[in-house]
């Protein structure tokens, strides 16, 4: 039977002092993530925090906004912090996953298409099943070369990518119906 762990990356009050921040999907994403970790401690699960750290901003540990957005209530597992896209290379939660015996990694946070993809990308690399809820993850429009991607486009972009390569990209129920 596979052991799973939920990461909750980057959920942080860091985004909240960023200039792109829009709180159109967030409610949504509050009731997504909240459900999917809700029932992942049900099923006793571990649940762990990964926090975005950096030298200087509102991702510094100076800032005081290295911490879970408010709506967050439950008690992680394990938090760690990166400096990294993903969540694996150096923030010592690798070997952790792998003292637990963990093969399977659902990923949830913010934002859909950097560290979230990223951190599928690399856990699919190093061997893990990845389960993505991108309804848990979340997101905010990107515009380059004068093209804007809205934060729907954006996750469909990343779904379009991981599935079938990197990752099964599940809904909250789905998910917590496979663990």
């Amino acid at each position: 039977m596979a052991q799973a762990a939920l990461l909750v990356i980057d959920v942080q009050q860091s985004f909240l002092h960023r200039d792109f921040w829009q709180d159109e999907d967030v409610p949504a994403f509050q009731r997504n993530i909240s459900a999917l970790i809700e029932g992942c401690q049900a099923k006793a699960i571990p649940v762990i925090d990964v926090f975005h750290v950096a030298e200087q901003g509102p991702f510094s540990l100076d800032s005081g906004w290295v911490k879970r957005m408010d709506f967050l209530q439950h008690q992680a597992t394990l938090s760690v912090q990166k400096r990294v896209h993903n969540a694996l290379t150096e923030s010592g939660l690798l070997p952790w996953l792998q003292a637990q015996a963990i093969d399977t990694l659902i990923i949830s946070g913010i934002r859909t298409e950097q560290c979230c993809e990223t951190t599928a990308r690399v856990a699919s690399d190093l061997g893990f099943k990845v389960l993505f809820v991108s309804e848990a993850t979340l997101t905010f429009p990107m515009t380059h070369n004068g093209v804007t991607l809205s934060s729907a486009e954006l996750i469909h972009r990343t779904e379009t990518v991981l599935v079938n390569r990197f990752a099964e990209v599940v809904s909250v129920e789905a998910c917590l119906a496979r663990v």
